[in-house]
């Protein structure tokens, strides 16, 4: 039962890895932003530790993603969930509005990331 155990915190860290590296952080950029040492991040990725629950609530805030993005990505919910949601909300539009819509998003995205960055400071 302790291998299963492992597994899946070597899968959890491998999907953390592979989250930071597609968001172009470094690990010293995912500890600043988790408030976790740069040691524990690295072991995280490895399955070398297994994370406390605050431990992961930090890296789900600091990426900014749902936590079954990282605990369980194969369920066809949690990879359709979001596209299905803004699927939603584009449809109906033109293209015009559809290309105004995302520049919204896009920009309240990088306000909100500033926002956040400032107030970590």
């Amino acid at each position: 039962m302790g291998d299963v155990g492992t597994f899946e915190y070597w899968k959890v860290g491998e999907r953390i890895r592979a989250l930071r590296i597609e968001r172009g952080m470094s690990q010293a950029d995912l500890a600043a932003r988790a408030n976790i040492s740069l040691p524990q991040i690295s072991d995280i990725e490895l399955g070398k530790t297994r994370m406390f629950l605050p431990t992961f609530v930090k890296l789900v805030e600091a990426f900014q993603v749902s936590a079954d993005s990282l605990l369980r990505p194969d369920i066809p919910q949690v990879n359709n969930m979001y596209s299905g949601e803004l699927a939603e909300i584009l449809d109906g539009c033109t293209a015009k509005e559809a290309d105004a819509i995302l520049k919204i998003v896009k920009e309240l995205k990088e306000t909100m990331i500033a926002q956040r960055n400032s107030t970590e400071e």
